[in-house]
């Protein structure tokens, strides 16, 4: 009985890290995707029209990405960019824009 409490205590603990987000890499995806060209160094924007993103939590980000990439939230550039993102993309940008305090 132990041991099948520990291979599904294991098992949990692999799922679990498969589907956390990773900030370093969101990191890297912010900038290599293009978000850092409108939202700014560190999600802070030096454009007013682009808003900054410092500060956001991380659900907030992964919803809104979701959606945009979806077509549910409309906006050509931001559904655009989206549309190239897997679901560890936004994971991991949303959990790094989400550390940004």
């Amino acid at each position: 009985m132990k041991f099948v409490l520990a291979l599904c205590f294991s098992l949990a603990m692999i799922s679990a890290g498969a589907v956390q987000a990773d900030a370093a890499a969101g990191q890297s995806a912010y900038a290599a995707k293009g978000c850092i060209g409108c939202h700014g160094a560190g999600g802070v924007s030096t454009v007013a029209a682009n808003p900054t993103l410092k500060g956001q939590s991380a659900d907030f980000v992964s919803k809104n990405l979701t959606d945009f990439r979806s077509g549910t939230r409309q906006n050509p550039i931001m559904n655009a960019m989206a549309a190239g993102l897997s679901d560890a993309d936004i994971k991991n940008i949303a959990d790094y824009i989400g550390s940004l305090k």
